[in-house]
């Protein structure tokens, strides 16, 4: 996925649950809480999956993903009932 792609994409789910996929292989799930030009910034579920914080330095941005880095994004509500 193009970063200009990824970046509209994200700037239209801010705010929504979403599952990320990155050129890694890893699964982001969580909340986009806010997106620049460089990097999407997700805050992962409560249920145990993600990373286990609440953001840097209490912000509660949670953790951003390079949007270079992105290979998919589609709203997490459509795999998970």
């Amino acid at each position: 996925m193009h970063p200009k792609e990824a970046y509209d994409l994200c700037c239209k789910y801010q705010g929504k649950r979403v599952r990320i996929t990155d050129n890694q292989g890893n699964l982001h799930v969580g909340r986009i809480t806010q997106v620049d030009n460089r990097q999407v910034w997700i805050m992962p579920d409560r249920n145990g999956y993600g990373i286990g914080f609440w953001g840097f330095g209490g912000a509660g941005f949670g953790y951003g993903i390079a949007l270079g880095a992105i290979t998919g994004i589609a709203l997490a509500g459509l795999f998970f009932f």
